[in-house]
């Protein structure tokens, strides 16, 4: 699944594309897009600005309307000139959005919602989202509190909750958590308000050296491998030589790599 720091760079890019341009034709094979691009007049308005929110990616129009996109582990974005062939086939298409001299495809994307500004507003899954790591305005007093909030929970399991701060998928999850050093399967009732901050900067802070594209990396620019856990079961620790781990963790079983030494992690 795309991370916040994929999602970004995709955000930028169609906005490099597309805001500012006329719409000149927008196509979708789901009814309910269709409709509503007839309804809100997408033909013929013009696109204001694309932005991430955490996993998000969000299209506005300048009459309001919303084109909400949700990757997961199929979707993407891509962009073509016209006449250019597609690097996926058309019939996986979710939405088509056209200018006098750009194309933007969106293929395979569980969520795809056409949305007006009220609707918009209202949508759970966005009006849910705790503060986004790559935000302007991130909060990370807000963000701490939200961790804080799900006292009960594994560490590892409360920073892939969306709902208390965005951004954060399974790669960052491991990789924050060696580098700060914590055992991703303590309650989040057992770290301070120090570990807790530490963690969210850490988390912005490898989000934010990601942004330029290339292959993600938490490791040194001079190291072998771009990870320093995730990935790597069975290999040796780059700290201090112990066999990195991998446990399933939460309850959709997602991987959590770790170094049971470096991060104290009981057997």
């Amino acid at each position: 699944m795309p991370e916040g720091d994929t999602i970004f760079r995709v955000a930028r890019t169609l906005h490099g594309v597309l805001a500012g341009k006329v719409v000149t034709r927008f196509f979708s094979p789901i009814a309910a897009v269709d409709a509503a691009a007839r309804r809100l007049g997408i033909v013929g308005d013009r696109v204001a600005r694309v932005e991430p929110r955490g996993k998000h990616l969000l299209m506005h129009f300048e009459r309001g309307a919303v084109l909400h996109t949700h990757l997961r582990m199929t979707g993407s974005w891509h962009t073509y000139r016209h006449g250019s062939r597609w690097r996926q086939p058309a019939h996986l298409a979710r939405a088509v959005v056209e200018s006098a001299d750009a194309v933007a495809v969106c293929f395979q994307a569980p969520t795809c919602e056409l949305l007006s500004a009220a609707e918009a507003a209202r949508e759970l899954q966005l009006a849910a989202l705790g503060p986004d790591l790559l935000a302007a305005d991130f909060d990370a007093a807000l963000a701490r509190a939200r961790l804080r909030a799900r006292a009960d929970l594994e560490i590892g399991v409360a920073l892939m909750d969306q709902q208390a701060l965005a951004g954060i998928g399974n790669v960052y999850k491991s990789e924050v958590l060696f580098l700060c050093r914590n055992d991703p399967f303590a309650r989040v009732a057992t770290l301070d308000d120090t570990s807790l901050d530490r963690l969210v900067a850490t988390a912005a802070k490898q989000l934010r050296r990601n942004l330029t594209g290339g292959r993600r990396r938490t490791t040194s620019s001079l190291a072998a491998s771009p990870h320093w856990v995730y990935e790597r079961e069975g290999e040796p620790c780059r700290r201090c030589g112990a066999t990195v781990e991998m446990r399933r963790q939460g309850p959709l079983l997602r991987s959590t790599y770790f170094c049971a030494i470096c991060q104290d992690v009981p057997a």
